[in-house]
């Protein structure tokens, strides 16, 4: 870790090796600052040696030159500001560097900080996030994403409830959770910094699983019973907020309760027309243009403006209705809940939306999309063993055909370099035993 003391130096490789994770981090002058502010040097220096991957911690201490007692304390202190995920596991600690989303901007506004200058902060990730389409269109690139739409169960025909997945229902994700627990809305809490946040609640964002026990631990999250968690689910809807969760089947992480004025997932759909930023529900908003009396409180509630009304002839009369637009519509429900002449109902799409099964399989998707598979390979061949690595061909093989054959080339190029290995292995143990 000699290169410490070149601060710039150090700060432009660890937003390169930021920007090689799915999600990305292009460069620009904010991004710099930003990493600035959260990362001493000597972190941002550790920060480029630790992969996406969780890596145990002695091995992390082997390859970087440290104690592990000295790393652990270091690493502690990371954790607790969310510049990496920590965990255990059989007793031994594990560690993975957290990208921008879902990372450090969620960690640093989840809570209140005064150890942080926050209204700069809030300044900087405005411009890097909102001012400049680069980093969405690097976030939400190809058709998987990190979040989904949940459609809301009330608002679903009395004949599809028996239909809906576990875990397309909300309600069941929470009350199936193994732990709970809620911070602040990040997106809303940054836009107060700003001074133009909403009036909803912004304590409403609620982890789960071992993602809750995580978070809880190091003080980014509050723990709260699953009471308290379907409390302030229900809270949510009656505040009008849209829910996503991760965009999962299995061990969901995080439910968020959104606004469309505040949300970044939201505004990437509304700024820059990425109509893709949020997996869509199984369901879509449908309306009935005969009962529709054009109030307009469902265009009003939408989060990302897939409603408008629009002023014509009908039967003789020139009158105002609601028309919905396919591509924008979440099918989260919310405009359900507003029209009170039953012109409103939700229906399945015509072809079924399938996360999916795990967070490995989404991060690999991800990654063979945005042709990053070969990164996340490479970023810790070292961990990477043949069940990790049966996984990834796993994951690979479900895909379509013309996807597949992107993932091919990092895939041969990963089990060479494990045969390398493996030869050089062999040559060192050859040497001692002569």
């Amino acid at each position: 870790m000699g290169h410490v003391a070149n601060h710039p130096k150090t700060y432009r490789l660890l937003q390169q090796r930021l920007d090689r994770q799915v999600t990305g981090a292009p460069d620009s002058p904010a991004l710099q600052r930003i990493l600035r502010l959260l990362f001493k040097p000597e972190e941002a220096a550790l920060a480029c040696a630790i992969p996406t991957g969780f890596i145990p911690l002695p091995k992390l201490a082997r390859k970087v030159g440290m104690e592990v007692a000295a790393l652990d304390a270091m690493i502690t202190t990371m954790a607790e500001r969310g510049l990496v995920f920590d965990a255990e596991h059989d007793g031994e600690r594990y560690v993975a560097l957290a990208p921008v989303v879902i990372g450090f901007f969620e960690f640093t506004f989840m809570r209140v900080r005064p150890d942080a200058p926050m209204h700069e902060l809030s300044e900087l990730f405005e411009q890097y996030m909102f001012e400049n389409e680069d980093f969405a269109r690097a976030v939400f690139a190809g058709q998987n994403q990190i979040g989904r739409a949940l459609v809301r169960e009330e608002a679903l025909p009395e004949g599809d409830h028996t239909e809906v997945l576990d875990w397309e229902r909300a309600s069941q994700i929470v009350t199936s959770a193994r732990a709970h627990a809620v911070s602040l809305c990040a997106c809303r809490h940054h836009a107060a910094h700003l001074g133009r946040e909403c009036t909803r609640p912004q304590r409403t964002c609620l982890t789960l699983g071992g993602a809750a026990e995580t978070l809880a631990r190091r003080g980014i999250a509050e723990r709260i019973t699953t009471s308290e968690a379907m409390a302030i689910l229900e809270q949510a809807k009656a505040a009008g907020l849209a829910q996503t969760g991760d965009n999962v089947r299995r061990n969901v992480s995080y439910i968020c309760n959104c606004c469309g004025c505040c949300c970044g997932m939201m505004s990437a759909i509304r700024r820059y027309e990425l109509t893709n930023a949020i997996v869509t529900s199984n369901y879509i908003a449908a309306i009935d243009p005969e009962r529709c009396t054009g109030c307009s409180k469902c265009v009003k509630a939408c989060p990302v403006g897939a409603l408008k009304l629009v002023v014509g002839e009908k039967n003789g009369k020139r009158r105002g209705w609601v028309v919905r637009d396919e591509k924008l519509c979440l099918g989260c429900g919310v405009c359900y809940s507003q029209c009170s002449k039953g012109a409103l109902t939700m229906q399945k799409r015509a072809q079924r939306v399938l996360p999916p099964e795990t967070t490995f399989e989404r991060v690999v998707t991800m990654a063979v999309e945005r042709g990053k598979l070969g990164d996340l390979l490479f970023d810790n061949v070292e961990g990477l063993g043949a069940q990790a690595l049966a996984r990834v061909v796993q994951v690979v093989e479900k895909l379509p055909p013309a996807q597949a054959l992107r993932a091919i080339t990092p895939l041969r190029s990963i089990f060479l370099a494990g045969v390398v290995q493996a030869a050089r292995r062999m040559s060192a143990a050859s040497a001692d035993v002569i």
